[in-house]
């Protein structure tokens, strides 16, 4: 479901538009929806045939994304199994300091050869409405000043919807535009929307290795940019937006944390306006990948702290709860055959 179709059902009750931004502010912030900011009894604002379909309306919407189950990890976080109203279901994780990671699609097409998402495709692409919708729930848990689509599905391959949700936050939903990171592969589209879009987030790049060949073998079906050309794009986003690029960097044990490839990525990011997340890998059963030792881990930061590059290792939220991304699906989804 489309957040625009939303607006026209509003408007078909007779929501003139001050009442169409009241009520969808009222939804992101997890309140009911006919809260005012200064909380106004909707019989002093909303028309009455509005007034009488708001709890048909609520009911509605909090299906677009519910709560299957909840997993607390020890760091703070808490993946979420969230349910569709067709019955599929995508993870979102609550993550520590009010952040929450979202999904843009129900699996993935670019698999990833570390990634459970990718395993089994890409099955449907998630509406604008129903990627809000997870910032809703998260709401309803817990404060969220921060969002990332860093979840299940590649943003750029729902482009519109993305961008049509991170307007929706980045306005009515009262997100920091920087604290609106969306995350990618690298898509030429990318690069061409977003410093025209009303509301630009924050980008990360899922960078992984600065060789061309292994990349194509880590990500086997992403656009063919190669990992220079992507800095570049990076960069020129970054100095337009104001925002550093975030490189993300999944650590596979003598795949592609060698030095010759930490130290190009340091020569690439020297001078630029950036950071990079090393990623250890988050095992995973039948898995060919293997976690650098932590020796190793720590050795591969300080060489880029060394270039005067900020760096930091970010493990996957709920390492504790198995929960890498697309394996609480994927357990849901095993026992329900079982």
């Amino acid at each position: 479901m489309r957040i625009e179709f939303l607006r026209e059902r509003l408007e078909s009750l007779g929501a003139k538009p001050g009442h169409v931004r009241r009520i969808l502010a009222a939804w992101l912030a997890a309140r009911p929806l006919d809260a005012g900011a200064r909380r106004q009894p909707a019989e002093h604002c909303l028309p009455r045939a509005l007034r009488e379909a708001l709890p048909a309306l609520a009911h509605e919407w909090a299906n677009l994304a519910c709560l299957r189950s909840r997993h607390p990890g020890g760091d703070g976080s808490a993946r979420l199994l969230v349910g569709l109203a067709d019955g599929q279901t995508v993870e979102s994780v609550l993550l520590p300091r009010d952040g929450v990671c979202i999904s843009t699609q129900v699996g993935c097409a670019v698999g990833c050869a570390f990634c459970m998402t990718g395993k089994s495709g890409l099955l449907r692409q998630l509406g604008s409405a129903e990627i809000v919708a997870q910032l809703v729930l998260a709401r309803s848990l817990r404060p969220v000043k921060k969002v990332v689509f860093m979840g299940m599905g590649e943003p750029a391959h729902n482009l519109d919807a993305v961008l049509e949700a991170i307007a929706l936050m980045g306005s009515e939903g009262g997100i920091a535009h920087k604290n609106l990171v969306l995350s990618t592969v690298g898509d030429r589209r990318v690069f061409d929307r977003l410093p025209h879009a009303p509301v630009k987030p924050a980008l990360a790049l899922s960078l992984h290795t600065t060789d061309p060949a292994l990349r194509r073998q880590l990500l086997p079906k992403a656009p063919a940019i190669e990992p220079a050309e992507l800095v570049a794009l990076g960069e020129d986003y970054a100095r337009a937006c104001g925002y550093p690029i975030q490189y993300q960097w999944t650590l596979l044990a003598g795949v592609n944390d060698g030095d010759a490839d930490i130290d190009r990525i340091a020569d690439w990011l020297e001078g630029k306006y950036a950071m990079m997340n090393f990623i250890p890998f988050n095992p995973v059963d039948g898995s060919p990948f293997r976690r650098p030792s932590p020796e190793r881990l720590v050795e591969v930061v300080a060489r880029l702290r060394r270039r005067r590059i900020v760096a930091c290792l970010r493990d996957s939220a709920g390492q504790d709860v198995d929960g890498g991304c697309g394996q609480l699906r994927a357990r849901s989804l095993a026992d329900g055959a079982a």
